[in-house]
């Protein structure tokens, strides 16, 4: 299994992604906005936090994804996107663990794809996160 990025400080609702933003409007701030509320509202466990400066969804303290917007994209990142199926090839990388979707203004991505995405990785670090508990019981 691989191991998980843990972050205790993370929250319910953190007044400092809000910040973040509103410190990025614009057509990306949107994009980045909408995405990150997709990853809130998929669960009563859904915490977050900035981490390195950019919106980190969490299962409890188990990161799961973000967003972070750059100057002409914004990316949907998986903390273990590398592990993830993407029947519809939209994830991008070639780290050890983390893939992301790049999204810009100008073209549109699948939605649907991206929000199954996005569900599924929560999904699977709920099912790590419990079988980690498991384990340690």
């Amino acid at each position: 299994m691989s191991r998980l990025m843990r972050f205790p400080t993370a929250v319910e609702h953190d007044p400092a992604v809000d910040a973040w933003m509103q410190n990025h409007p614009g057509e990306l701030g949107a994009i980045a906005q909408r995405w990150f509320e997709v990853m809130r509202g998929c669960g009563d466990d859904v915490r977050e936090l900035l981490h390195d400066g950019h919106p980190t969804a969490c299962v409890g303290d188990a990161a799961f994804a973000y967003v972070n917007a750059f100057t002409a994209h914004v990316n949907v990142g998986f903390f273990l996107g590398a592990e993830m199926a993407d029947p519809d090839r939209l994830l991008e990388g070639t780290g050890r663990f983390m893939r992301h979707v790049k999204l810009r203004p100008s073209s549109l991505v699948d939605a649907s794809a991206l929000t199954k995405l996005i569900e599924a990785a929560h999904l699977d670090m709920q099912v790590r996160v419990q079988a980690m508990a498991d384990s340690d019981s």
